[in-house]
């Protein structure tokens, strides 16, 4: 059955790189991928994009590029993340609790129809924004309103 690798694997840093690849594929097997997250009023973003697994039914985004026909082309290793779109035209991906991560959904459907074939691999990743240890620390000082951030 297909699953999907990533690396890191179940949490990282909202600007760290992150290795997507797709396991258990069939040779030369056409996919689409479609990551989603929603902000912190509800709003739906996403992206989608579509590829083809290799002769090993393996798909890493770091060594195969994007199809026409998605959220964008080419060699993109990162390009489910930067592309995401939303729903609600005009809206912006803004983050104003940075103690709380997004939650990322990765999803590979069977194709590259119009409308997502069959389900077949879904996992979820935590994009943080503060480092394990990080103290939060608001300041408020006559006019001067700030936030210092700690490291451990």
């Amino acid at each position: 059955a297909p699953s999907i690798r990533l690396s890191p694997a179940a949490r990282s840093l909202f600007d760290e790189p992150l290795a997507i690849a797709v396991q258990g594929l069939g040779p030369r097997q056409q996919v689409t991928l479609r990551t989603s997250l929603r902000d912190e009023t509800g709003q739906l973003f996403q992206a989608t994009a579509r590829y083809q697994a290799g002769d090993d039914g393996e798909l890493d985004l770091a060594r195969c590029p994007a199809l026409p026909g998605g959220s964008f082309s080419g060699l993109e290793p990162m390009g489910l993340l930067w592309a995401l779109q939303p729903q609600k035209p005009f809206w912006r991906l803004v983050k104003r609790d940075v103690q709380s991560p997004f939650l990322l959904q990765l999803e590979v459907f069977e194709g590259h129809g119009e409308r997502p074939g069959r389900l077949l691999a879904q996992a979820q990743h935590e994009r943080a924004f503060l480092r394990d240890g990080v103290r939060r620390v608001p300041v408020r000082e006559g006019r001067i309103r700030a936030t210092l951030f700690l490291p451990p």
